[in-house]
Protein backbone atom coordinates (compact mmCIF):
# COMPACT_ATOMS: atom_id res chain seq x y z
CA UNK A 1 0.00 0.00 0.00
CA UNK A 2 3.14 2.27 0.20
CA UNK A 3 3.97 2.13 -3.13
CA UNK A 4 0.84 4.74 -3.63
CA UNK A 5 1.45 7.06 -0.80
CA UNK A 6 3.81 9.89 -3.19
CA UNK A 7 0.87 9.34 -6.15
CA UNK A 8 -1.94 9.82 -3.27
CA UNK A 9 -0.05 12.79 -2.06
CA UNK A 10 -0.04 14.66 -5.28
CA UNK A 11 -3.43 13.73 -6.24
CA UNK A 12 -4.25 15.45 -2.64
CA UNK A 13 -2.19 18.55 -3.69
CA UNK A 14 -4.16 19.04 -6.76
CA UNK A 15 -7.26 18.52 -5.03
CA UNK A 16 -6.23 21.49 -2.78
CA UNK A 17 -5.38 23.29 -5.82
CA UNK A 18 -8.50 23.01 -7.36
CA UNK A 19 -10.20 24.29 -4.33
CA UNK A 20 -7.98 27.16 -4.19
CA UNK A 21 -9.02 28.06 -7.88
CA UNK A 22 -12.46 27.12 -7.21
CA UNK A 23 -12.56 29.66 -4.55
CA UNK A 24 -11.12 32.30 -5.88
CA UNK A 25 -11.97 31.62 -9.81
CA UNK A 26 -8.36 31.61 -10.88
CA UNK A 27 -8.23 29.15 -13.65
CA UNK A 28 -10.60 25.92 -14.61
CA UNK A 29 -14.02 28.24 -12.89
CA UNK A 30 -12.43 31.27 -14.67
CA UNK A 31 -11.91 29.90 -18.20
CA UNK A 32 -12.16 26.27 -18.47
CA UNK A 33 -10.81 25.74 -22.33
CA UNK A 34 -8.01 27.90 -21.98
CA UNK A 35 -6.66 26.15 -18.85
CA UNK A 36 -6.96 23.10 -19.75
CA UNK A 37 -4.89 23.96 -22.99
CA UNK A 38 -1.93 25.51 -21.22
CA UNK A 39 -1.92 22.92 -18.50
CA UNK A 40 -1.59 19.92 -21.50
CA UNK A 41 0.98 22.30 -23.36
CA UNK A 42 2.63 22.98 -19.96
CA UNK A 43 2.67 19.14 -19.19
CA UNK A 44 3.48 17.73 -22.27
CA UNK A 45 6.75 19.92 -22.48
CA UNK A 46 7.90 19.04 -19.71
CA UNK A 47 7.35 15.43 -20.46
CA UNK A 48 9.67 16.05 -23.34
CA UNK A 49 11.87 17.52 -21.49
CA UNK A 50 12.60 14.09 -19.23
CA UNK A 51 12.21 12.25 -22.00
CA UNK A 52 14.76 14.01 -23.76
CA UNK A 53 17.08 13.61 -20.34
CA UNK A 54 16.31 9.97 -19.60
CA UNK A 55 17.77 9.32 -23.52
CA UNK A 56 20.78 11.71 -22.85
CA UNK A 57 21.27 9.97 -19.51
CA UNK A 58 20.75 13.07 -17.60
CA UNK A 59 17.97 11.52 -15.97
CA UNK A 60 17.50 8.64 -14.25
CA UNK A 61 14.38 6.65 -12.41
CA UNK A 62 15.23 6.42 -8.64
CA UNK A 63 13.83 3.76 -6.62
CA UNK A 64 11.18 4.50 -3.93
CA UNK A 65 9.06 2.22 -1.86
CA UNK A 66 6.57 4.87 -1.98
CA UNK A 67 6.35 4.67 -5.79
CA UNK A 68 3.83 2.39 -7.46
CA UNK A 69 6.23 1.17 -10.29
CA UNK A 70 3.96 2.30 -13.03
CA UNK A 71 5.84 4.09 -15.88
CA UNK A 72 4.59 5.76 -18.97
CA UNK A 73 7.71 5.11 -20.79
CA UNK A 74 10.43 3.26 -19.70
CA UNK A 75 12.37 4.84 -16.87
CA UNK A 76 9.15 7.66 -16.84
CA UNK A 77 6.94 6.98 -13.70
CA UNK A 78 3.52 7.63 -13.90
CA UNK A 79 4.05 9.80 -10.83
CA UNK A 80 5.86 12.55 -13.23
CA UNK A 81 3.34 13.31 -14.95
CA UNK A 82 1.04 13.96 -11.69
CA UNK A 83 3.59 15.94 -10.75
CA UNK A 84 4.35 17.93 -13.68
CA UNK A 85 0.67 18.64 -13.89
CA UNK A 86 0.62 19.69 -10.21
CA UNK A 87 3.89 22.12 -11.05
CA UNK A 88 2.02 23.65 -14.19
CA UNK A 89 -1.64 23.93 -12.45
CA UNK A 90 0.61 25.89 -9.94
CA UNK A 91 2.80 27.93 -11.29
CA UNK A 92 -0.60 28.96 -13.34
CA UNK A 93 -2.70 29.46 -10.04
CA UNK A 94 0.29 31.78 -8.82
CA UNK A 95 0.51 33.67 -11.90
CA UNK A 96 -3.42 34.38 -12.46
CA UNK A 97 -3.75 35.54 -9.21
CA UNK A 98 -0.85 38.05 -9.18
CA UNK A 99 -2.45 39.16 -12.24
CA UNK A 100 -5.41 40.07 -10.88
CA UNK A 101 -4.27 41.54 -7.88
CA UNK A 102 -1.94 44.10 -9.77
CA UNK A 103 -5.14 44.96 -12.23
CA UNK A 104 -6.92 45.50 -9.30
CA UNK A 105 -4.52 47.36 -7.70
CA UNK A 106 -4.21 49.77 -11.30
CA UNK A 107 -7.63 49.69 -11.28
CA UNK A 108 -7.86 51.08 -7.48
CA UNK A 109 -4.79 53.80 -8.80
CA UNK A 110 -6.95 55.14 -11.38
CA UNK A 111 -10.41 55.57 -9.46
CA UNK A 112 -8.05 57.11 -6.81
CA UNK A 113 -6.29 59.61 -9.51
CA UNK A 114 -10.05 60.21 -11.23
CA UNK A 115 -11.32 60.79 -7.78
CA UNK A 116 -8.60 63.26 -6.92
CA UNK A 117 -9.45 65.01 -10.53
CA UNK A 118 -13.04 65.21 -9.66
CA UNK A 119 -12.17 66.48 -5.97
CA UNK A 120 -10.26 69.18 -7.66
CA UNK A 121 -12.89 70.06 -10.48
CA UNK A 122 -15.16 72.44 -8.28
CA UNK A 123 -11.96 75.31 -8.06
CA UNK A 124 -10.62 77.00 -11.17
CA UNK A 125 -7.46 78.62 -11.94
CA UNK A 126 -7.23 81.67 -10.23
CA UNK A 127 -8.87 80.74 -7.22
CA UNK A 128 -12.76 81.17 -8.41
CA UNK A 129 -14.91 79.30 -7.13
CA UNK A 130 -16.78 76.14 -10.28
CA UNK A 131 -20.31 78.56 -10.06
CA UNK A 132 -18.40 82.04 -11.10
CA UNK A 133 -15.97 84.41 -10.41
CA UNK A 134 -16.12 86.01 -6.49
CA UNK A 135 -16.59 89.56 -6.27
CA UNK A 136 -15.97 91.96 -3.76
CA UNK A 137 -19.43 92.15 -2.83
CA UNK A 138 -19.70 88.58 -2.28
CA UNK A 139 -16.86 88.22 0.50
Amino acid sequence: MTGFAYLGALVVSLGGLAVLDRRFRLAFWADPARTAITLVVGVLFFLAWDVAGLALGIFARGDSPHMTGLQLAPELPVEEAVFLTLLCYNTLLVWRFLDLRLRGRDRREEVRAAAGTAGSAGTTQAGEAADGPTTGADA
